[in-house]
């Protein structure tokens, strides 16, 4: 049934062997960095790359501040500790999302509320946002309390799915109406920009992955992205083990993380930043070969959205419905060429199968059809 898809994606790729969703592209000065970074000794939680990386993360998203996590998950677990979620808080997400960004409100002893997504971008919509705050909350004093649950929701967390931006200069003006917190889950966006600013920069933090499928990557890793500068300074303290800096003593001042990007991931990392506009022209390109392909039959290629540059991290397919899709995907997989559904929602999860949940129409009419297929940066 779809021989023709399947044949025209390893036309792309030039070769009849497996072709994978997202292969890492190590083209640059990855080795020349980590042999420099194994020559200086300082392979671990300091050293010049981390800073080097920080300042040039930093730069290129707009941001004032850059702190460099062990992965994406640290970063976000860290950016809700900040945003001072605790224990029987709330924190509004939406359903269609990776499960570290729901694992990380769980660390917090925080329950998720999940609403619904808008179908043009997969991310958070605002209307359903606002919709559900109306209906369900009130601000009393400097907090926005859920009048079901008695709760306070502390912090919303939108997702640019795919790397594709939501709207969240609408999620932003809603959250300060309410007095939430904005932290953006960037995790699968760094190169997109929504009205030509970089996701992650709208909210009060964002958190950014490096992991070994990420557009680039240092096998694991992640960042936070800040323009406060004490929550930059607290943030590095936070995942440094809150080690009080001395010459010799060991003194540690709150409950502190290790999560610390090593040097020798930074390294790698650097030179995957300095080739990161050729994956991104790469990864475009490869979006107008799908969409010229896709164009007016189903599936159809999911496009970026209204005022957005994604970087088109995994391209996106939208099928008729489950069966179809699920019928792409045997076939597909099948004949070496992998794709994969979108990600379970949340909400059917079993340990979020009890979470507080708005009308999640679009959420379950996407996750009945969407498929990601081989997205990789060069083509061959």
């Amino acid at each position: 049934m779809y021989e023709d898809t399947i044949s025209f994606i390893r036309s792309i790729y030039g070769y009849e062997q497996f072709i994978p969703l997202n292969e890492p592209q190590f083209i640059g000065n990855e080795k020349k960095y980590l042999n420099d970074c194994i020559d200086s000794t300082y392979v671990s939680s300091t050293g010049d790359f981390i800073d080097k990386l920080e300042n040039n993360i930093a730069r290129y998203t707009g941001a004032k501040y850059a702190v460099a996590t062990s992965n994406g998950t640290s970063a976000l677990h860290i950016a809700l500790l900040l945003a001072n979620v605790t224990k029987n808080d709330e924190v509004i997400s939406q359903p269609l999302t990776f499960v570290a960004t729901c694992n990380v409100i769980s660390y917090c002893g925080a329950y998720p509320v999940f609403i619904d997504v808008d179908k043009d971008t997969m991310g958070l919509s605002p209307l359903a946002l606002e919709k559900f705050l109306e209906e369900n909350t009130t601000v009393k004093g400097q907090q926005c309390v859920n009048n079901k649950t008695g709760r306070v929701i502390k912090a919303c967390v939108p997702m640019h799915s795919f790397g594709h931006p939501c709207r969240i200069d609408e999620i932003k003006d809603i959250c300060e109406i309410y007095k939430i917190l904005l932290i953006e889950d960037a995790a699968e966006s760094l190169g997109s920009f929504y009205k030509e600013k970089h996701t992650g920069t709208f909210g009060q933090m964002g958190a950014i992955s490096f992991n070994g499928n990420k557009i680039i990557t240092a096998g694991g890793g992640g960042c936070i992205i800040t323009n406060d500068e004490i929550l930059a300074k607290r943030a590095k303290h936070i995942t440094t083990t809150a080690k009080v800096p001395h010459k010799w003593e060991y003194n540690h001042d709150m409950i502190g993380y290790n999560y610390r990007m090593p040097n020798l991931n930074a390294a790698l990392l650097l030179a995957q930043l300095e080739n990161l506009e050729n994956f991104l022209l790469n990864k475009r390109d490869l979006a107008i070969i799908y969409k010229d392909f896709f164009s007016n039959q189903v599936p159809n290629f999911f496009e970026e959205p209204f005022q957005s540059k994604s970087n088109y991290w995994l391209n996106a397919l939208i099928l008729k419905d489950r069966v179809e899709r699920d019928i792409f995907l045997d076939e597909t997989n099948s004949k070496g060429v992998m794709s994969r559904p979108i990600w379970t929602l949340m909400n059917k999860l079993t340990m979020f199968q009890h979470s507080q949940c708005g009308d999640l129409t679009n959420a379950e009419w996407l996750a009945e059809r969407v498929v990601n297929i081989p997205s990789s940066s060069v083509i061959l």
